[in-house]
């Protein structure tokens, strides 16, 4: 599907999303630095717990909206809420109120991301669902990779700059979803609303939740994500310190007299790069490559390429076969990616695209959540032994796509 022939609602959500997440990527690595400076590091780390628990209950709240009122609706308001934050965020005297704004942000962005990716299953032809979401995880990961860098300077030195520039860009987006972005929540949709005061609609949809999750297949699937996350989350957890208290420092390049080395944190800081570099040069192409795979095939390859990529390292410490296992771990997480966002869509009715979107977002925050069980182990375990629990959880995801895929029902026609 050429980007010349999306729908215009597309277009500009390409634009919008990659730009912000660039802006997102300038100060989100920074943000726990900032707060430990402010309040010590045992009460930042108290503090960055928190905006994960708000950000599972607003996905939720999101994914209500985005079915009750519709889609652009429940966008406008995140939208907003985060240029109010950020304006907040720019204009704060006081460390409190910058965390309060920071919670913010993350607020909006919940709020939106739910009603913006059943739009995008809304406006898209199920074929061409897989290079639709190829194309915006590759937009929001260029603003990963080059959105640090950019921001060790705009943050540390130009923090207000930064600030005021997420400010206008994010009421910026805000008026073009409100002028240019129009309605796609179904008509069946509308159809299945029910009436009544807020309150008790509210109170309704969160019951509907509730009928989300007795749904088997659907909660094997988040079962299966909160065990392929756990892996994933390693790339900055456990991973960030096995090379750091056992990859020493080496040459990278020699010739003759002449080499340039790296010691451990050189060398982590290239796996990450070569990594969201990848992201953003693979998604497209690999998706492309998959693209007539089933997606129970491609779940299993993507669990089975991630963790034997981790596995791996633990026979190693030299940085060439590291990046060589760099390579085989990012092809199985950027195979997935599409194929997460598409999988919800062409499974679930229509009309609750935006529940199931808000609900699905759990397997991340859940596995987020245990991911640092790694490090814990990592006190008591050789590291073949912690990578072997990551692999262990990557095989576990596995079986559980395979039972996924054999009590899952028929999709439902693409509307």
């Amino acid at each position: 599907m050429l980007w010349l022939k999306w729908d215009l609602n597309l277009k500009i959500r390409l634009i919008g999303d990659s730009l912000f997440n660039m802006l997102f990527w300038m100060y989100f690595p920074f943000i726990a630095l900032y707060f430990s400076e402010a309040f010590g590091k045992s009460v930042a780390s108290m503090l960055m717990m928190v905006p994960p628990l708000v950000g599972m209950f607003a996905g939720l709240f999101g994914g209500f909206l985005a079915d009750r009122l519709g889609r652009r609706p429940a966008m406008l308001l995140g939208s907003i809420l985060q240029s109010v934050m950020f304006a907040i965020f720019a204009l704060s005297p006081s460390r409190w109120l910058d965390y309060v704004a920071y919670i913010g942000v993350g607020l909006g962005g919940s709020i939106f991301t739910p009603a913006s990716s059943a739009m995008v299953a809304d406006v898209t032809p199920e074929k061409d669902r897989r290079m639709v979401f190829a194309t915006f995880v590759t937009g929001r990961n260029i603003g990963a990779v080059f959105g640090p860098a950019i921001g060790s300077v705009f943050f540390i030195h130009h923090r207000t700059e930064l600030l005021w520039t997420c400010t206008l860009v994010t009421f910026l987006y805000f008026l073009t979803i409100y002028w240019k972005i129009r309605e796609t929540l179904p008509k069946s949709a509308e159809l299945a609303n029910e009436k009544g005061n807020m309150g008790s609609l509210i109170v309704r949809q969160f019951r509907n939740y509730g009928l989300i999750f007795k749904d088997l297949p659907f909660a094997v699937y988040i079962i299966a994500g909160v065990m392929v996350t756990i892996a994933f989350m390693q790339l900055d957890m456990y991973l960030a310190v096995y090379v750091k208290e056992y990859v020493p420092a080496q040459p990278l390049f020699s010739f003759g007299s002449w080499s340039h080395s790296l010691d451990s944190t050189g060398i982590f800081g290239l796996m990450i790069g070569l990594n969201g570099l990848l992201f953003v040069l693979l998604a497209v192409p690999v998706t492309k490559v998959f693209e007539h795979w089933s997606d129970r095939n491609v779940f299993i390859l993507s669990s089975v390429l991630f963790g034997l990529g981790m596995f791996l390292m633990g026979f190693t410490t030299n940085v060439w076969l590291l990046l060589v296992f760099v390579v085989i771990m990012t092809v199985g997480e950027v195979s997935r990616s599409p194929v997460t966002e598409s999988f919800i869509s062409k499974y679930v009715p229509a009309d609750a695209r935006g529940r199931y979107m808000g609900a699905s977002n759990l397997q991340y925050s859940l596995g987020r959540f245990i991911a640092p069980a790694t490090i814990f182990l990592s006190t008591w375990l050789p590291p073949l032994g912690v990578f072997g629990f990551i692999f262990f959880c990557t095989l576990a995801s596995v079986a559980l796509y395979v039972v996924l895929f054999r009590i899952l029902p028929q999709p439902k026609p693409a509307e």
